[in-house]
């Protein structure tokens, strides 16, 4: 007997319906594991809108006013790249995740960066509207924020913290899609502010176009309100050490670039933004 045709659905298509399938499953809440004070750990179950990618968001939610940011770059320090887990074994480290994309001297990152009178990288990138600032000084009421530079007052905010990280948005306030459509895809991972000023590392092996991963993170109860690209592709890179978690997450494909789901391990990074770990 001749088989009936079905048609293949397309990406698009299957990508809606794993959005569609997130956002009836957001209801259902998100279940939190400490990890150390001020920070937990959850894992957020996805549909990717293709088959070769892991079917899970991995997200860190940081209380800045309890648990320590802190950026290490290597430009600071010996001038030597990491895994994300070396940079957690070598500098006391709970969590840590990308800083963002990096240069071709692989110690600059692309946006600007300033760690205290460290700085990594002088020029402001103009395409570049999204900057994480953290560790403020007297005064200054909040922990931690991400801002929209093309907002009126943004560079005034930033003065008020030590540490400055300029990087690609995804998210403006108040949860708005900066990205249009677009056939690229890539793994993620990505910083984010929710409604409580609570910052977020976001990581995903499964690859998304920006415009369906940013629709993702919006359709959870997340809270997302800002969000900026930290890293994309293998160089993706997410670990966790801390509360009984032991997690060394690496990205793979990414277009263009890395078309396959077979990077093994984490790739050597220059910067990363992490939590101190509290001491024993």
């Amino acid at each position: 007997m001749a088989k009936a045709f079905i048609p293949r659905p397309s990406r698009r298509l299957i990508a809606g319906l794993a959005i569609g399938l997130l956002a009836a499953s957001a209801a259902e809440g998100i279940e939190w594991k400490p990890l150390v004070p001020g920070v937990s750990y959850a894992e957020i179950r996805t549909d990717p809108p293709d088959l070769d990618g892991e079917a899970r968001l991995h997200v860190v939610r940081i209380d800045p006013a309890r648990a320590e940011l802190r950026a290490v770059m290597a430009s600071e320090h010996d001038g030597k790249r990491r895994r994300a887990r070396d940079w957690c074994l070598d500098f006391g480290l709970a969590v840590a995740i990308n800083l963002g994309m990096y240069q071709q001297d692989h110690l600059s990152n692309v946006g600007y960066a300033r760690n205290g009178e460290h700085i990594n990288n002088a020029h402001w990138a103009s395409t570049y509207k999204s900057v994480l600032g953290f560790g403020p000084k007297p005064g200054v009421t909040s922990a931690a924020l991400i801002v929209d530079l093309d907002e009126e007052g943004s560079h005034e905010q930033l003065d008020g913290y030590g540490t400055v990280v300029q990087n690609l948005r995804l998210l403006k306030s108040p949860g708005r899609n900066v990205w249009s459509k677009q056939e690229r895809r890539w793994s993620e991972a990505a910083i984010a502010i929710d409604g409580e000023g609570r910052i977020l590392f976001v990581f995903s092996r499964a690859p998304y176009t920006m415009w369906d991963f940013n629709r993702m993170l919006l359709s959870t109860p997340l809270d997302v309100k800002r969000a900026m690209h930290a890293e994309g592709g293998p160089e993706a890179s997410l670990s966790i050490h801390a509360g009984g978690v032991d997690l060394d997450l690496s990205g793979s494909f990414e277009t263009g670039f890395n078309e396959n789901n077979d990077n093994p391990r984490q790739w050597s990074i220059p910067n990363v933004l992490g939590v101190k770990a509290p001491r024993p």
